[in-house]
């Protein structure tokens, strides 16, 4: 699937927070399509986030705008307001995981659970088909970072090209067309 990647450049620095259950799956690995496709990408893989010097230092940098893909009641709807600031680099962790684990990193990570939650809505149906989703509304991480690009994008904190966006789900198609051909 790597040669469909087109690693595109972002003003946002992702962090993915892949949990352990995840990293050790091929079959479906989004959160690494997801790094790979984006160059100011990084991925961790843990439970506990709260002692990893590496995101504090992220976390605590004044420098930095840190918010995590997340929905809640209080999150930020990327459809109707903007994150970030000029005077600050916008960071967006995502949790790469299942729900019930994502919900466990949040639980071992107050520094991750303390940060503003970001989230978004859509009409978008997975194409994960050969992966159940919990819920209609649920997509799979690189399904969830091209929603994000897009609404980045829509509120110029991003001056992504359509194509590029339009070619980011490729390796995740891909992936899936592979999946679906071998059962």
């Amino acid at each position: 699937m790597c040669k469909y990647i087109k690693p595109i450049e972002t003003n946002t620095r992702f962090v993915i927070l892949m949990h352990p259950k995840e990293f050790k799956k091929t079959k479906n690995g989004t959160g690494h399509f997801t790094n790979l496709s984006l160059d100011n990408c990084e991925i961790h893989v843990g439970v506990d986030f709260s002692q990893n010097d590496a995101i504090n230092a992220i976390i605590n940098d004044p420098k930095n705008a840190s918010y995590v893909l997340y929905p809640s009641e209080t999150s930020i709807n990327l459809n109707e307001s903007t994150i970030g600031s000029k005077d600050k680099n916008t960071v967006l962790f995502l949790i790469d995981s299942t729900w019930p684990c994502s919900r466990s990193i949040l639980a071992h990570s107050p520094n991750i659970a303390s940060l503003s939650k970001v989230s978004f809505t859509h009409t978008k149906v997975s194409s994960f088909t050969f992966k159940q989703q919990p819920q209609d509304y649920c997509l799979s991480t690189m399904e969830s970072t091209l929603c994000v690009l897009e609404l980045l994008n829509q509120h110029q904190l991003e001056a992504l090209e359509q194509k590029s966006l339009e070619n980011f789900l490729l390796p995740f198609e891909k992936m899936v067309n592979y999946q679906v051909a071998c059962v």
